[in-house]
């Protein structure tokens, strides 16, 4: 879907709110009412910004909204100056804005090799995904409200993303079962969530292969080495700056980061 001049203007907002570090108290312009039109301001807003896309985030949408807006899923963009290592007691400073919306998600990575054009299911796409890591992203907006006005609000402005963290790599993930891992997400030493991989839908093959599907349908190119950050599992947490994040894998896999106004 072309970007109309409405859809335009609200592209070259946000990505100037996010250049200046300019907190936006209002949606800069007609809220998308589909995910097309938010994809159609989020392709403007890739467009426009230049940089090279390392990644893409996969968040969940709503029971409650899966009928109106078609899907129960959403993507955007993750830029490759804002993936970080987070390895080999590395814990980088992620950046997030001031007086707008800051969370950290504990996530799962899959690095995708050669696509190609061929036809994937849930279990065929595993051939095209050469490693998986543990990982954090960062949700980060100057629109303080973008996760309350619904998916395609999210979904235009970067789907809420700001940067990831690369972790360990699971080195058995094709033998094992993912879905029963458990996750702990503590903040400040505070343990804020806990889960298993059980509550993302049909897990992270599943959003590996909604996201090639969905960059199919958009035009987009998946060219290997992209990572797919497949969504929360331990829920979404917001967090400031100063703050720390810690996720801890299957009692032991680790990664963190730390946050700081941009």
């Amino acid at each position: 879907m072309r970007a109309t001049d409405e859809q335009q203007k609200v592209a070259r907002a946000f990505l100037a709110a996010r250049a200046e570090m300019t907190p936006l108290t209002d949606y800069p312009g007609a809220m998308p009412q589909t995910m097309a039109e938010a994809y159609a301001v989020q392709d403007a807003a890739i467009a426009l910004d230049g940089r090279r896309v390392g990644g893409w985030k996969v968040g969940r949408i709503a029971p409650d909204l899966v009928d109106r807006f078609g899907g129960n899923r959403l993507t955007g963009p993750i830029f490759t100056d804002e993936i970080m290592d987070g390895t080999a007691g590395e814990v980088p400073a992620m950046g997030v804005y001031a007086g707008g919306f800051a969370a950290a998600e504990a996530e799962v990575l899959l690095r995708l090799g050669d696509v190609g054009a061929r036809d994937y299911d849930i279990e065929t796409v595993k051939d095209c995904i050469d490693e998986v890591r543990t990982g954090i992203e960062i949700a980060s907006s100057p629109f303080a409200g973008i996760n309350r006005h619904g998916p395609a609000v999210t979904a235009s402005d970067y789907g809420n993303n700001k940067g990831l963290v690369l972790g360990p790599a699971i080195p058995d993930w094709q033998s094992r079962d993912l879905l029963a891992m458990p996750v702990e997400f503590r903040i400040d030493g505070e343990r804020v969530g806990s889960a298993t991989m059980e509550t993302m839908l049909d897990g992270p093959f599943g959003s590996a292969l909604f996201l090639i599907r969905t960059l199919r349908e958009r035009g987009v190119a998946i060219p290997p080495g992209i990572w797919v950050s497949a969504g929360a599992i331990t829920g979404v947490h917001e967090i400031v700056a100063g703050q720390r994040a810690d996720a801890l894998f299957d009692g032991r896999f680790a990664v963190a980061c730390t946050v700081t106004h941009l």
